[in-house]
């Protein structure tokens, strides 16, 4: 007797989504095992990479109707790793280890709890619209971007700085959500891309800790970037004319 499968086999369609997550994976880990051999700069900007390939599974598995639980899944474990782990231990080795020791270990454990839990409360309670709560590749990403950035810390700010990163991304604060976004305004989009090519120009590598300034300040000014960059009725109604 035969038995019926419960599963179908998985096509390229169905991998490329998760195999896009596995280069989030990758950087993640990367940038770890850069952090233990002291290579702190190139370890921060394998987290900014990252975050590119953080936004380009999402976007590859909308485009392509390759979303699953599996995948949504898959990609909050990169993240634990990618957002959550590499920049606490980044932090940790260049601002904290030589003066906090087990404190300074404790906090950094705290922002990657702060991180998990964030991820787990997404995957249940997940609302239309904007992030409740700082996502947890913003707030890796601003931590890292001190050390991208090769910005000096007292202990104290770099402490302050993982310990409300942490808070912020177990908060209810509303942060802008872009995968709302349905159809795109090309002036703004030209406009945004044009300030980041002049933030890049004027202040180099230390333009991507502006940028998330920017970013985590937009949350306690309520903006809503997807409503930002998209068009409205009456743009849609002309463009369908």
């Amino acid at each position: 007797m035969k038995h019926k499968r419960n599963y179908r086999d998985l096509t390229f369609k169905d991998l490329l989504p998760n195999m896009v997550t596995s280069g989030n994976l990758i950087c993640g880990m990367l940038s770890i095992i850069l952090v233990i051999h002291g290579q702190f700069v190139p370890a921060g900007w394998l987290i900014f990479i990252a975050v590119f390939f953080d936004f380009m599974d999402g976007k590859i598995a909308r485009r392509i109707g390759a979303g699953s639980k599996f995948g949504l899944e898959y990609d909050s474990l990169a993240d634990v790793i990618s957002f959550g782990v590499a920049p606490a231990l980044l932090l940790y080795s260049v601002y904290l280890k030589d003066v906090f020791g087990v404190i300074g270990a404790l906090i950094a454990s705290f922002f990657v709890l702060c991180g998990a839990l964030r991820l787990a409360r997404f995957n249940i309670v997940h609302i239309p619209g904007p992030f409740q709560g700082l996502p947890i590749p913003a707030a890796g990403l601003f931590v890292a971007s001190f050390v991208i950035g090769e910005i000096p810390l007292p202990f104290m700010v770099a402490s302050f700085l993982l310990v409300s990163s942490g808070l912020l991304m177990i908060s209810s604060i509303p942060w802008g959500n872009l995968k709302g976004m349905k159809h795109a305004d090309r002036k703004k989009v030209f406009l945004f891309y044009f300030i980041c090519i002049g933030l890049i120009i004027t202040l180099h590598s230390r333009s991507i800790l502006t940028g998330m300034v920017i970013y985590i300040t937009s949350g306690f000014m309520r903006i809503d970037w997807s409503k930002f960059f998209s068009r409205t009725e009456d743009e849609d109604y002309l463009e369908e004319k």
